[in-house]
């Protein structure tokens, strides 16, 4: 049996950049301490590229890469809110902030998982992905 999936949209905070997102009635949502997330409070919801759709503000967008420079940071050029961004973990996919949904109450249920990118990124990400497969 597939599991039902609904369009939800979002955007950052001044309207300038909106999205649509493909997602299930129950979400399993990361929560990661490394340097970028625990300062933005950053709750992904990792979607691959064909369940994303951004609707408006494409030329709003600006990027910011660090370390590896795999991650895609984009944010709002007016207001500087990072509603998604392309992860180190899913270069294909993206990341959506839970927070930058209209109604991020919308879903059956939303489980929060602890991500450990602070002290192990790469062994974190890599459980995920095999959890993710399983």
């Amino acid at each position: 049996m597939t599991e039902h999936m609904t369009w939800h949209a979002g955007g950052c905070h001044c309207g300038a950049v909106r999205f649509e997102t493909l997602l299930p009635e129950m979400l399993e949502v990361e929560d990661c301490n490394c340097s970028m997330c625990a300062r933005v409070g950053f709750l992904h919801i990792i979607v691959p590229a064909n369940r994303f759709r951004l609707t408006k503000g494409e030329d709003r967008i600006r990027a910011y890469s660090f370390n590896t420079g795999t991650a895609k940071h984009l944010f709002c050029d007016t207001c500087g809110v990072k509603s998604f961004y392309v992860p180190r973990s899913n270069p294909d996919g993206y990341s959506v902030n839970l927070r930058c949904l209209d109604d991020p109450k919308a879903f059956a249920e939303v489980r929060i998982v602890n991500f450990d990118g602070k002290s192990d990124w790469d062994a974190q990400a890599q459980a995920l992905a095999y959890k993710s497969k399983a």
